[in-house]
């Protein structure tokens, strides 16, 4: 394969946006290489501006579970997009999705759309604290809440990816009140809610957490979230930007049968257009402005392309069987992907769930950001850049998620597949069993 088209964008792009790209993650520093640029899409193939065609299974980061350019949801964009891109003015279609989140996610009874992930942790923790009257926030170590500087602690997703513990530009009288915690360990924060539980506002977590890998919780955890919560008062958070509508119809809460008080959400509902939203139980979002004093607002919040992408997207999730053939697609491709790897003689450990995973290139288990960061991001970076020669695109770091959707075929995961027994026995030849 040739990529000098995307070397030569990439050296145009530098010139004029930092570090040449507008999300961190997208340069491939840290499997070093130069990233791709991006002609098309169709179905879960890629092609890139030299022609070089690849499966996908980065997805937009998540959203194109139905894969690129659906009939279905170009179809929606296209409709929509004849009568105007934006008004600032409420449409029926902001009352369809609405309605169709909150049916199809169990703890949501209201829901505010905002035009991010990002935008969607900030206003949740905001109004967290507008209802509750608290200040203190409580994350979790290797969970990424987006860029908001309240919740840019020990994060996961390209602040790990690039080695930054944090951020310049966040005062420390903003993070003071943000205390981050080792995921899947419930004892450091039974301590800490013992000293500090009357002034925690709320806990904001990853019920899955997939910015640091895919690591799932263990069986207590999310649990002893929801006791420990009730028991001082405190707001429970589910950021489900990745896992909303990605596990199940309703998410994470819903497969492990715990009702958040707030829910973030993004991704998927935008069917591939920014879009994100947050919502819970009515007595709480009715203190948003203008029912409320909690304020927030966003001039393309409820955009009527993202809406319409977003429902054509649920619409289709919403059909039987939907997440079984993409359970079976993921097991499927997961076993292949083990069984190369121990041919190969490489420890590599897959965290899988539903259509999401990751594979660490370590002997494992991984349960936390401890773990996670014990994986060889090295041996990543040559089986990253040897899939790409292979015509397969996985995520250019360690510490991101893979996604399968419902475009991937057969003749696609074996692909994959037969690619990765050859990458497998490079990262062995540079670094051994």
């Amino acid at each position: 394969m040739g990529w000098n088209r995307s070397e030569e964008f990439y050296e145009e792009a530098q010139k004029w946006i930092p570090g040449g790209v507008n999300s961190p993650v997208r340069s491939a520093r840290a499997v070093g290489t130069h990233p791709i640029f991006v002609r098309k899409g169709r179905g879960c193939r890629l092609w890139d501006e030299d022609g070089n065609e690849y499966i996908d299974y980065v997805g937009s980061w998540g959203p194109l579970i139905l894969g690129h350019a659906h009939p279905l949801v170009v179809e929606a964009v296209r409709k929509a997009v004849e009568n105007g891109t934006s008004y600032g003015i409420p449409t029926r279609l902001e009352i369809e999705m609405a309605r169709k989140i909150v049916e199809m996610v169990p703890s949501m009874e209201m829901v505010r759309m905002v035009n991010s992930g990002t935008e969607a942790t900030m206003s949740a923790v905001r109004l967290a604290r507008g209802f509750t009257g608290r200040k203190k926030i409580i994350k979790f170590n290797g969970c990424y809440h987006g860029h908001g500087d309240s919740l840019l602690v020990q994060s996961g997703s390209g602040v790990m990816t690039l080695g930054i513990p944090g951020s310049p530009g966040i005062p420390e009288e903003i993070v003071q009140h943000t205390l981050s915690l080792p995921y899947n360990r419930l004892e450091d924060l039974h301590q800490a809610m013992a000293r500090i539980g009357n002034q925690v506002a709320a806990v904001i977590v990853e019920p899955v957490a997939a910015n640091m890998g895919v690591v799932l919780p263990h069986a207590d955890f999310l649990p002893g979230l929801r006791k420990v919560c009730d028991e001082h008062g405190a707001l429970l958070i589910f950021d489900e930007v990745i896992t909303g509508f990605r596990l199940g119809p309703g998410g994470a809460q819903e497969r492990y049968g715990i009702m958040p008080d707030l829910t973030c959400l993004g991704k998927i509902i935008g069917g591939g257009l920014p879009v994100g939203a947050y919502g819970g139980r009515r007595e709480i979002m009715q203190k948003m402005a203008p029912a409320g004093d909690v304020y927030q607002a966003g001039t393309l919040s409820g955009n009527p392309l993202a809406m319409s992408a977003g429902l054509a997207t649920l619409e289709v999730l919403s059909r039987p069987g939907v997440y079984e053939e993409l359970a079976e697609k993921t097991a499927y491709l997961t076993s292949g992907l083990e069984a190369a790897a121990n041919d190969s003689g490489v420890p590599v450990t897959m965290n899988v769930l539903e259509s999401l995973g990751s594979g660490f290139f370590t002997q494992g288990p991984v349960v936390d950001l401890e773990t996670a960061l014990q994986a060889n991001t090295r041996a990543y970076g040559v089986f990253f850049r040897e899939m790409l020669k292979r015509g397969i695109y996985l995520a250019p770091s360690q510490f991101e998620a893979f996604f399968v959707s419902l475009a991937h075929e057969k003749k696609d995961l074996d692909c994959t597949i037969e690619a990765a027994g050859p990458a497998f026995m490079r990262v062995r030849e540079v670094f051994g069993a």
